[in-house]
């Protein structure tokens, strides 16, 4: 397509916005040359979408907006915009309107759900010795190790924030399920995605990081919503 849309691509807990480095050079290969990765405080849901949102804001011309784990809650609560044509969730939280990503989680409990702990200022994270079992077991142990050490840890409280008015109902949107995922249950994924009524869900063999160990399938998807929408 001759005229591509804007990529805007929106992290979740425990990284920030360079854990979509392999997805941005392959997009890039395939020709894309705008796209921005939203970096996110982490604070609050509302603080993350409003941020969100200011990017969005900033393009002129339409959006595809991609959302992984947490990212998922936050282009949900903010995907609402006019120049937003797609949603794409990649192992991601996709709440209905008064869910929480936590409460999600805390009724389909993870495997690794007990390895995230808190700090004593009220951050939560993935204890540093059990990152690569727990979100990214596909990737080697040196990208998982640079992934524990730089994880930026969300305050609790986000956890438990709700979704007011989800975008998902009003947007077109594609679904990507990590059938290996620790921090989201995959049955959980399952059940979002199909409650979404999305144009597509695939499935791929991965962990929690499906954005770093499978970018050529994440953006396989992506470029399926842009080719849905285009026009």
């Amino acid at each position: 397509m001759a005229d591509k849309p804007t990529i805007v691509l929106v992290h979740g807990f425990w990284g920030g916005a360079a854990h979509w480095s392999k997805v941005i050079v392959e997009l890039h290969r395939r020709g894309y040359d705008k796209l921005h990765a939203v970096e996110n405080p982490l604070t609050s849901l509302a603080d993350d979408a409003e941020r969100t949102r200011k990017m969005v804001k900033q393009v002129d011309g339409p959006v595809v907006l991609v959302g992984h784990s947490y990212g998922g809650a936050v282009i949900t609560e903010a995907g609402d915009l006019p120049n937003v044509k797609a949603l794409v969730y990649v192992a991601a939280f996709a709440p209905d309107a008064g869910e929480s990503p936590g409460q999600l989680s805390q009724e389909t409990p993870p495997a690794a759900f007990d390895n995230i702990v808190p700090d004593s200022d009220g951050y939560l994270w993935i204890k540093q010795e059990a990152f690569h079992d727990s979100f990214d077991q596909d990737l080697t142990q040196e990208e998982a190790l640079v992934m524990a050490v730089t994880q930026k840890a969300p305050l609790g409280s986000a956890f438990g924030d709700t979704v007011t008015t989800p975008a998902w109902r009003v947007k077109p949107c594609w679904y990507q399920v990590s059938t290996q995922d620790r921090m989201i249950h995959p049955d959980n994924e399952r059940r979002m995605a199909q409650r979404m009524n999305p144009r597509k869900i695939i499935e791929l063999d991965a962990s929690h990081a499906s954005l770093a160990s499978r970018p050529v399938e994440v953006c396989d998807l992506i470029e399926l919503a842009v080719r849905e929408t285009a026009g």
